[in-house]
């Protein structure tokens, strides 16, 4: 009798855990199957990543004092486009702002958070400002040299993350990099468009872009 008893209780334990295993690669294979069917609607449409112009970039204030404490003062008009026909992009977080050398000189401006539709542009016009941030002195230096001679090379930068979207289905988050080069011009050379105290320089500088 208590030998029927092991057997039975043998005997149910081994199908719980056929059960299991079966349960287990059921779920498993559903899994790939998803994995396989995102993976393949991302190789056939081939999402490309979007294209930043720097437009302009007013510059109402952009000095040294004090030996090596920089301020500035910029207006930028930056646009993005997304190159992708079946995909579009949300704009989780965007911060803009400005660099000299390998150093950021302004605060970041948080861009609005933004959906780009299939091949639309989205335009921004932030403004970016330091004041008073203290540089490296071998920077200051090279600030005097460049604006003696007449121009100034300074980086407009965007960070954030970004969500791709394919249908009904959205992606998990991304790292956006862009890196859009500016020349500043003074004295002779100036090229700036006179707002009031200001200048304007219409730039229509391509951005790099990496995500």
């Amino acid at each position: 009798m208590s030998l029927k008893q092991d057997c039975g209780h043998h005997h149910h334990h081994n199908w719980k855990k056929l059960f299991s295993r079966r349960v287990f690669v059921v779920i498993f294979v559903f899994v790939i199957v998803i994995l396989f069917a995102i993976f393949l609607v991302w190789a056939i449409l081939r999402p490309s990543k979007p294209q930043f112009t720097l437009q302009d970039a007013t510059v109402y204030q952009l000095n040294i004092s004090d030996g090596n404490y920089l301020t500035s003062n910029f207006q930028v008009t930056v646009s993005s486009r997304n190159p992708n026909g079946n995909i579009g992009i949300y704009y989780d977080r965007l911060d803009v702002y400005a660099t000299y050398g390998n150093q950021q000189i302004t605060l970041p401006t948080r861009l609005p958070p933004t959906y780009q539709g299939h091949k639309d542009i989205n335009v921004w016009s932030p403004f970016v400002y330091g004041m008073s941030v203290p540089i490296a002195p071998y920077l200051a230096a090279s600030f005097y040299q460049q604006h003696n001679f007449g121009t100034v090379f300074i980086k407009i930068k965007i960070n954030g993350h970004i969500r791709w979207k394919v249908g009904t289905w959205i992606s998990g988050g991304y790292h956006i990099y862009i890196n859009c080069p500016a020349y500043i011009t003074f004295g002779s050379r100036n090229t700036g468009i006179p707002v009031g105290t200001a200048f304007k320089y219409q730039l229509v500088q391509s951005c790099g872009v990496d995500v």
